[in-house]
């Protein structure tokens, strides 16, 4: 079974391909379940990769004045999954995926986490039929403005980047503990610890919210590799 006029949908991605050769894209979990076909799993995996390091090459490219951080922290909003499903909501992905009937009545091909893993499915069928540069410029096509936009962006809020990295990598979001508050009133300064992923960072401020950024940009760039 296939979905119906997926040749709209090759030409929404504006793709020079067979819509048929979309199909494995498409298969949700639910779907393959109950057809013994393969699901779109191994492709995320594979498109997941690829998108990595077509978005670092864009960014590397078009940003030569950015440092390494920088660059890390443009990438990792760019291909969080907020970023893919919007993109795929866009495209109106979700209306050509093959899922299972219980999984229709769920409504999982509306769900932000399976549409993005459908675009990244699809972002691995590129670059298996048409090859690197024809994936980069297909990536470019459908981000549009997204990239300015989000580099333009001040970077200071390393919670929000947190729980996007959280989100993409864990599946979870953030915890905040406060840790101490010490000192006087007009001079107290706060302790915080947050954990993602089985990791561990704390930061202190002259407020509760400056501490909090202080953690998640020690975490954030620690989950990155980055030394601050």
């Amino acid at each position: 079974m296939e979905p119906r006029n997926l040749s709209s949908l090759t030409s929404a991605l504006g793709l020079d391909l067979e819509p048929r050769e979309l199909v494995p894209a498409l298969r949700h979990a639910s779907y393959a379940h109950e057809t013994d076909l393969e699901s779109n799993e191994r492709l995320e995996f594979l498109g997941d990769a690829v998108l990595d390091l077509v978005m670092a090459d864009i960014l590397f490219h078009r940003f030569p004045e950015r440092d390494e951080g920088e660059l890390t922290r443009l990438r990792s909003v760019l291909v969080s999954r907020p970023v893919l499903a919007e993109i795929a909501g866009e495209l109106g992905l979700g209306r050509y995926l093959l899922v299972s009937p219980g999984a229709e009545d769920l409504g999982v091909r509306e769900r932000p986490s399976v549409l993005a893993a459908a675009l990244e499915a699809i972002i691995a069928v590129v670059f298996l039929k048409r090859g690197y540069e024809y994936t980069r410029a297909f990536v470019q096509r459908i981000y549009g403005e997204r990239i300015s936009q989000v580099a333009s962006r001040r970077p200071e809020d390393y919670k929000s980047l947190l729980q996007e990295l959280g989100q993409k990598r864990f599946g979870e979001l953030p915890r905040y503990a406060l840790v101490e508050a010490e000192g006087p009133e007009h001079e107290k300064v706060f302790t915080v610890e947050v954990s993602l992923g089985g990791e561990r960072a704390v930061g202190r401020g002259r407020s509760l919210k400056e501490a909090e950024q202080a953690a998640a940009k020690r975490l954030y760039l620690s989950l990155e590799e980055i030394t601050d």
